[in-house]
């Protein structure tokens, strides 16, 4: 079964781009077709003439990063983007999520659903839908939201997943907290699941573990990337019998979301590094040592965990079946799911992917929430988006709806 993936604004075309090309060359490294074949299955269509091309949709307000995409996918000379898969204007969202979700949105509404449509169509069995984005800017939070509402209308019963990349806490854009309480309200009565990337873990991932002493936007894009095809390429999962799972959407909500009040999506990889032994244990932070009720320990809805490479059957994961780490009205059997592939993934012998549905976003999220609030509640800049349409009463129910998720995240126990 097919993803199609919608890409939008700067950030969502630039990881888009990174992920595309990592699941390229992994799935036609080496000698291993059975897997070649499902993941090429996954994200590409091949020509007549042999070249593969992704099923993506590339949608921006201002054309500098869709063509810098097109252009560099092309040069790898393995995929591309389709010719006529992409959307763009000439003037940007200007960071502002009101423009992006009241103007340029419904402006621009039949041109990206016919682009949709199209890339659909090609697929011979339609997984569901991936919308990559950010949540600090205009185009991909705003565009982003009003286009992920016309999916959910056009392809109700589709799996929709919205990977969102969250700003650097010290600020990317003034009134990114506005932006992205105004995304994540809309999206979570949207979405199916919502994975979180925060740039600030990734930036702490390329200083601390890959060494990087100057960190460009491509080395953040670039773990991200890898992140996410470690938890979208094929894999088998507990009842594939021995077949790579045919619906990775599907499974993995079905693996992690099993609650409508909890969609929020956290990854942790291993190795960052060439090496690895299989000891795979829970991230620190949800050590038994640490006291249940503190800040710091993190309760889990549901974990699935992905090993890929050598050895991944001898692998002991029991760790990750500890009763003290989910919720009590869970068992830890229906909570934790393990997906294995023998085969090695983007170079790496041994590679481990967790994707928590957890109270590990939880602190950001509320710190985001409140620096909204403080600005909302001295009315800073709210006429930046009144002038397009988007009322005190909306802030106000935006509000209330991510306060009751923070609620919600913080009574799990």
């Amino acid at each position: 079964m097919s993803i199609v993936t919608v890409q939008l604004g700067q950030c969502g075309n630039q990881v888009g781009h990174e992920l595309f090309d990592i699941i390229c060359s992994d799935a036609l490294e080496g000698q291993r077709k059975v897997y070649s074949t499902a993941s090429c299955e996954r994200f590409f269509h091949q020509t007549t003439h042999g070249d593969l091309v992704a099923r993506a949709v590339l949608i921006d307000m201002e054309p500098k990063v869709i063509n810098q995409s097109i252009s560099r996918a092309a040069k790898s000379g393995r995929w591309r983007y389709g010719e006529s898969s992409h959307f763009s204007q000439k003037q940007g969202s200007g960071n502002n999520w009101a423009n992006g979700y009241c103007v340029h949105g419904p402006r621009h509404r039949a041109v990206v659903e016919e682009l949709v449509r199209r890339e659909v169509e090609r697929c011979d069995r339609l997984a569901g839908l991936m919308a990559m984005m950010s949540v600090a800017g205009g185009t991909g939070s705003g565009v982003g939201t009003y286009a992920t509402q016309c999916l959910r209308d056009i392809y109700p019963k589709s799996f929709i997943l919205n990977h969102l990349t969250w700003p650097y806490g010290t600020g990317e854009v003034i009134v990114q907290n506005y932006n992205s309480v105004l995304t994540l309200a809309h999206l979570y009565q949207l979405s199916d699941a919502i994975l979180v990337h925060e740039n600030d873990t990734v930036h702490r991932i390329c200083s601390q573990l890959l060494n990087i002493k100057h960190i460009s936007f491509g080395d953040v894009n670039g773990v991200i990337s890898h992140q996410l095809g470690s938890i979208l390429q094929p894999a088998l999962t507990a009842d594939s019998h021995g077949v790579y799972s045919r619906n990775p959407l599907g499974e993995l909500v079905s693996a992690l979301t099993c609650h409508p009040e909890y969609k929020l999506l956290s990854v942790c990889t291993i190795p960052q590094m060439p090496s690895i032994d299989w000891q795979v244990r829970p991230p620190a932070g949800s050590e038994r040592t640490r006291t249940f009720t503190g800040p710091s320990f993190n309760i889990s809805l549901a974990n699935l965990l992905i090993l890929r490479g050598k050895e991944v059957y001898s692998a002991e994961t029991g760790g990750f079946e500890d009763p003290a780490l989910y919720t009590s009205w869970l068992s830890s059997e229906e909570a934790f799911n393990l997906w294995k592939s023998p085969v090695p993934f983007n170079k790496y012998e041994k590679c481990a992917t967790l994707v928590s549905n957890s109270q590990a976003l939880l602190r950001p999220l509320d710190n985001m929430v409140g620096k909204a609030w403080n600005m909302f509640a001295s009315r800073a800049y709210i006429h930046q988006y009144v002038k397009f349409g988007i009322s005190e009463e909306d802030f106000l129910d935006s509000f209330t709806s991510l306060e009751q998720v923070i609620s919600s995240y913080s009574q799990l126990s």
